[in-house]
């Protein structure tokens, strides 16, 4: 139970510094003189972070001590969230935010790779990944009210004190409550793997951020730069003896399932809800707590769903699982296109109701097969592949929503938000048919095998 309570309340740490932007984004443009460019990359930028390290973090956390690692990740969170709370320009909080989502990572990856170590598949990993997911859902319920409370009463600047503050709390537990966890055979440190796969992690990534305000030569450079260096790295983990992400792991139906349910959670509902706030405020006329309580309806209700979703049948598979909450993910977000010139935010509380029921399930399911897709010692990996393309496919939905959806009149934000809508909706569904996909070659695979 402490490596449990320790694994959840640092998840939660890090999806609050997750989301802190999305309630004080005015307030802190404001301060800084941040312009359109300075405020894309204040809300992307931990997105960096955390998809450059996750692997990598994960893969030193099992080959070097998990908690040593999850320890490490918080000591960064706690000295960039301080750095954020003194920035005086927005280019030093975007760089306190990179930071923030590099100790994240490892925060991330290795307390669910502590899960995986601790709790037994079955029953009892079943109750703790569905602990885990629902403080992914608690996390970003918590973290608009929280940050959008404290900066209207105290200042923006206060909300990056508390993730400091909360931070060195678990720098603390960690080291007193959790009892270290490694592989019996390390290996070496893939550092020419590590170097190109955070290159081409920084420059897709930089590239949609770029994009998503014009594509422009430097946005295609980027994403030039980017498939480059990530063919190098798989080039490279190729012909290494001791890759930091083994390839052959791809020959695994359950961890190609894993990253394609997580990746379209990413380019889904994380899309589209990552630009609701903005939305909300400016198409609906929606104050900030408005627009962060009615996120709470779907954040809310997933971290609720994620606790019960232990008692779904055994039968009931973990493949099965992601296919159907990655179905009901794309009917709540389905619902919430169509609304006319007279929408209110009300409109919009069913679809988050109806999304947030499959993502309560679908993370509880993510946090399952992330450890249990991959070969034992290696739990943190799994939850770093699977968490990259989480935020990799949030990246590539903010971006495609923002392109859809974000104009200058309300009329024209409600039409764009509709197609938002659909698309995410869409990308949901083609998540789940993948997944079923991948499960049906599986079985055929295992048929095929002479008696």
């Amino acid at each position: 139970m402490r490596t449990l309570g320790v694994a959840a309340s640092a998840t939660f740490l890090a999806m609050v510094a997750f989301t802190t932007p999305l309630a004080t984004l005015v307030s802190t443009a404001a301060s800084l003189h941040s312009g359109t460019g300075g405020q894309a990359w204040i809300l992307s930028s931990m997105s960096v972070g955390l998809a450059v390290a996750l692997l990598v973090t994960g893969a030193v956390g099992d080959d070097y001590g998990r908690r040593r690692m999850l320890v490490a990740g918080a000591v960064v969170l706690a000295v960039t969230s301080a750095a954020g709370a003194l920035a005086p320009t927005t280019l030093v909080l975007v760089l306190a935010r990179i930071g923030q989502g590099i100790g994240a990572a490892a925060v991330i990856s290795c307390s669910l790779g502590l899960i995986g170590h601790t709790y037994p598949a079955g029953p009892e990993r079943m109750r703790a990944t569905g602990v885990w997911g629902a403080s992914v859902g608690a996390g970003i319920a918590a973290g608009p009210l929280v940050m959008g409370w404290l900066a209207g009463t105290v200042g923006w600047r206060a909300g990056f004190w508390l993730l400091a503050a909360g931070s060195l709390a678990l720098v603390v537990t960690g080291r007193v409550l959790l009892t270290e966890c490694r592989a019996q055979t390390p290996r070496r440190v893939d550092l020419v793997g590590a170097l190109l796969l955070a290159g081409g992690l920084v420059a897709l990534l930089s590239g949609l951020v770029e994009g998503r305000l014009h594509w422009g030569p430097a946005a295609i450079a980027l994403l030039v730069a980017a498939v480059v260096l990530v063919a190098g790295f798989v080039r490279w983990e190729r012909r290494v003896r001791e890759p930091m992400l083994d390839l052959t792991l791809f020959r695994r139906p359950a961890f190609v399932s894993s990253v394609a349910a997580a990746f379209a959670t990413g380019a889904g509902v994380i899309g589209l809800m990552s630009f609701s706030p903005a939305f909300l405020q400016r198409a609906l006329g929606a104050s900030m707590p408005q627009a962060a309580t009615l996120l709470l309806a779907w954040s809310g209700t997933s971290a609720v769903v994620a606790l019960l979703a232990r008692r779904l049948p055994a039968a009931f598979s973990v493949r099965y699982r992601l296919v159907a909450s990655l179905l009901v993910v794309a009917a709540g977000l389905a619902l919430l296109s169509g609304l006319g010139p007279d929408a209110s935010v009300l409109d919009l509380l069913p679809g988050m109701l109806v999304a947030g029921v499959g993502s309560g399930v679908l993370n509880a399911a993510l946090g399952q097969i992330a450890v249990a897709s991959v070969p034992v010692g290696q739990s943190s990996v799994g939850s770093g592949a699977n968490n990259t393309a989480r935020y990799v496919g949030g990246a590539l939905g903010v971006t495609i929503v923002a392109m859809l959806a974000a104009h200058d009149s309300p009329a024209a934000l409600v039409s764009g938000w509709d197609a938002a809508a659909v698309v995410t909706a869409a990308l949901s569904a083609a998540g789940a048919l993948a997944v079923l996909a991948t499960g049906l070659r599986a079985r055929r695979a295992v048929a095929a095998v002479p008696a």
